[in-house]
């Protein structure tokens, strides 16, 4: 599943349109590599697998005395999904492996350690994985799925569950909205005795003993998604062990950036590296800048052409012309742009282009201008 709730699940397990277009969603910009949400999870008392961090290959043997397993999980650490399907620059598939052999675990993390990774959702250059997490295989008997998450429509938090975890839960909403329950909380009181043994009893937790074992559960992840400010914490999944344990294998978290001051310690983990210098420099100015792949634009010096569409309306399209006119002068602009005005003496505004000249063209139609801008780059 996506790392948040999509507009197919908000309508299926209650009135989360709102929230999906205008909530979190649209902003997020603290994002922690798995293996810190699941530090996060264990210091609140949430029950995760033993795990380890390698960032140093000479390092992977006094990692893996750590614990013993009868099954290793070795999961590259990048903020990007779709890791299990990706593959190296060295040409090692797979972000995600699973090997009961210690030794194999060596080799595995040696193919993946300072290796690129690309998945669907890098850049075709990939991602240099700089620290790898090694875990114990969790032997599952049952897979739930849980969720925490302010939601506006409700102006608070909701619980949201489902016995079908570890897949997608937006289909499960779709199929059977019957197997998700969605239940508003009070901000104040939280998950409390009562909604955690109803939301146990739910996700099939009925046998006493491990029933209390989820309400703990329960209630620790209520402790934890408020001590740290979370938007959202969803566990996917939740799972019930062969061993009748309940195991957190799988977190994603999203912070609140309007809580950063009383959370310096959390902001303080995010890894930089992969991110953007432009964004990290415009977040000290508490600016929003989110920078995007093409070579279309007006401020990226990457740009190779600029397309200028304005519907004005009331607005003097002219006013914009000549404003257009003036910059190519003063700025010596040598890159193609391809403009399309409709408004307020909009033929006045062609004309004065037309009559300036390179590097203006012009189109009426918004698809004939966006074909035509494709069209200078591929010259």
């Amino acid at each position: 599943m996506s790392a948040f709730l999509t507009r197919k699940l908000a309508s299926s397990v209650g009135s989360f349109a709102k929230y999906s277009q205008a909530g979190l969603l649209s902003v997020r910009h603290l994002n922690l590599l798995e293996y810190q949400s699941k530090e996060l999870l264990k210091d609140s008392g949430v029950s995760v697998q033993n795990f380890t961090i390698v960032d140093d290959l000479q390092k992977t043997d006094s990692a893996l005395d750590k614990f013993h397993a009868s099954e290793y999980v070795i999961k590259s650490q990048v903020l990007a999904g779709g890791r299990g399907k990706g593959w190296f620059d060295n040409g090692f598939k797979g972000g995600v492996h699973l090997t009961k052999d210690r030794k194999e675990v060596k080799e595995i993390v040696k193919k993946m350690l300072g290796h690129k990774l690309i998945t669907k959702q890098t850049t075709k250059d990939g991602i240099l994985v700089q620290k790898v997490m090694i875990a114990e295989s969790v032997d599952i008997k049952r897979e739930t799925y849980l969720c925490i998450l302010m939601d506006r429509s409700h102006n608070g938090p909701v619980l949201i569950a489902s016995p079908a975890g570890g897949v997608d839960i937006e289909a499960v909403a779709e199929k059977t909205p019957e197997a998700v329950k969605t239940i508003p909380l009070n901000i104040y009181y939280g998950i409390d005795d009562k909604i955690a043994k109803e939301v146990a009893e739910f996700l099939g937790f009925t046998e006493e003993t491990i029933k209390q074992k989820a309400i703990f559960e329960l209630k620790n992840l209520w402790k934890l998604f408020v001590d740290i400010d979370a938007l959202q914490i969803e566990i996917n999944p939740f799972v019930e062990t062969e061993d009748q344990q309940v195991v957190a294998v799988d977190a994603k978290i999203a912070f609140d950036d309007n809580a950063q001051f009383r959370q310096k310690d959390i902001f303080a983990l995010e890894d930089l590296s992969e991110k953007d210098p432009r964004e990290i420099d415009a977040s000290r100015h508490n600016l929003n800048y989110v920078s995007m792949d093409g070579n279309i634009g007006c401020l990226d010096p990457k740009a190779k052409a600029i397309f200028v569409n304005i519907f004005g309306g009331i607005v003097n399209c002219a006013i914009i012309a000549k404003g257009l006119v003036t910059g190519a002068k003063q700025l010596k602009i040598n890159k193609p742009v391809v403009v399309r005005l409709q408004g307020t003496n909009m033929m006045e505004a062609r004309k004065i282009l037309q009559e300036y000249g390179a590097p203006f063209t012009m189109n009426n139609e918004l698809d004939e201008a966006a074909r035509n801008v494709v069209a200078t780059i591929r010259v």
